[in-house]
């Protein structure tokens, strides 16, 4: 190693110790000054305890809106619910208006929409169901939409997860699309999906942001140990 060089290295975790790494310098030829020897930081299991609450103090200690700078526009929510044996769960990013012009304006008409934020919304089924009388397998699907401002609009279910909100996967994705006429309600300012409706095997899936909204009704046929029931 050239004189003035210096060598950062990391080393495996040895018990509850965890070695950082070893710094070496080589200042042979440099001032006449002799070698340094290589130095090696270990911390244990009590000094990284330390060192964690101390980060968090410093973090409290910050003032609020500096903390709420990380804030993401668009919440995170989940909402799930057992129709007869079968569990349906949608996690989704959660848009708000914020008095902004929604269908028509921010969500075009006639195109390919997708009904949350962020991460794609995600739903699953424990078991097959049914969506206005078409079979949907047991499994994770994304969720899709097209609004339009004359008919019915078209919910898109498609295969593609863990994707982003953007760009639509395209249609050899898709598992199913099922045609629904809007509806209006009381104003919401957030996107929401609900369940308004439960009853025995059959529920009512609602999607609403502003003042429009679609409502889908949801089969739930599955029982455990019937013969001839959907496969998983």
């Amino acid at each position: 190693m050239s004189g003035g060089a210096r060598l950062w290295t990391v080393s495996r975790r040895i018990g509850n110790e965890i070695r950082l790494g070893r710094l070496t310098y080589d200042t042979t030829g440099c001032h006449g000054m002799p070698a340094v020897p290589h130095v090696t930081l270990i911390i244990s299991s009590h000094m990284r305890r330390a060192l964690q609450l101390l980060s968090l103090a410093v973090a409290a200690s910050l003032p609020a809106h500096a903390s709420a700078q990380g804030y993401p526009f668009s919440q995170r929510g989940t909402v799930s619910q057992m129709v007869a044996f079968t569990r349906l769960e949608i996690e989704y990013g959660r848009p708000t208006a914020r008095g902004r012009a929604l269908f028509g304006a921010l969500v075009p008409w006639d195109s390919i929409w997708h009904p949350g934020a962020d991460s794609a919304t995600t739903l699953t089924v424990s078991q097959a169901v049914t969506f206005e009388g078409r079979q949907l397998p047991a499994g994770a699907y994304s969720l899709w939409l097209v609004p339009r401002a004359a008919g019915p609009w078209t919910l898109i279910v498609s295969r593609a997860t863990g994707i982003q909100h953007t760009p639509y996967p395209g249609a050899g994705s898709d598992v199913l699309r099922i045609d629904v006429a809007p509806d209006s309600a009381s104003r919401v300012e957030t996107l929401t999906y609900t369940f308004p409706e439960v009853l025995r095997d059959a529920a009512v899936l609602r999607l609403q942001w502003g003042d429009l909204g679609i409502s889908i009704r949801v089969s739930a046929p599955y029982r455990p140990g019937a013969a001839g029931r959907p496969s998983d």
